[in-house]
């Protein structure tokens, strides 16, 4: 069966997972499907929930925060209110120079619609993007 027919759900490495739960649950506001051991780690992974099912893997690892590249995007209705809901949470907006930005952070996509980027604890790249 080829892996299309299969749901696919991102892992990203974290240095704390304490300090991660504070940010994934404290501030994004995701809920936890499930919490338990990482290779070594008691209580060093979750999995989270976004959409309606499990989205989204975080786990303690020595790996954490090494890519500049953006790790997953939710794809949302009203994203200058998710921007200032998240805001007000205390998640700061990545503002990159080499694009324009509104006074949210958010810039428009090539394409069409816009996006805007943030970090966790560790520099994991995320972002949220609406059609427009």
């Amino acid at each position: 069966m080829p892996l299309s027919a299969h749901n696919l759900r991102p892992s990203i490495a974290v240095s704390d997972i304490a300090v991660a739960v504070a940010f994934y649950e404290g501030k994004l506001g995701l809920r936890a499907l499930w919490s338990g051991p990482s290779a070594r780690i008691a209580e060093g992974g979750r999995v989270y929930g976004s959409g309606g099912g499990p989205a989204l893997n975080v786990y303690q690892s020595a790996t954490a925060g090494q890519t500049a590249a953006t790790l997953a995007t939710w794809y949302v209705d009203d994203l200058d209110q998710i921007v200032d809901e998240l805001t007000a949470a205390g998640v700061e907006f990545t503002r990159y120079e080499q694009f324009e930005h509104d006074a949210k952070g958010i810039t428009p996509r090539a394409g069409g619609g816009r996006i805007a980027w943030f970090q966790d604890p560790d520099g994991n790249t995320f972002a949220v993007e609406a059609d427009s």
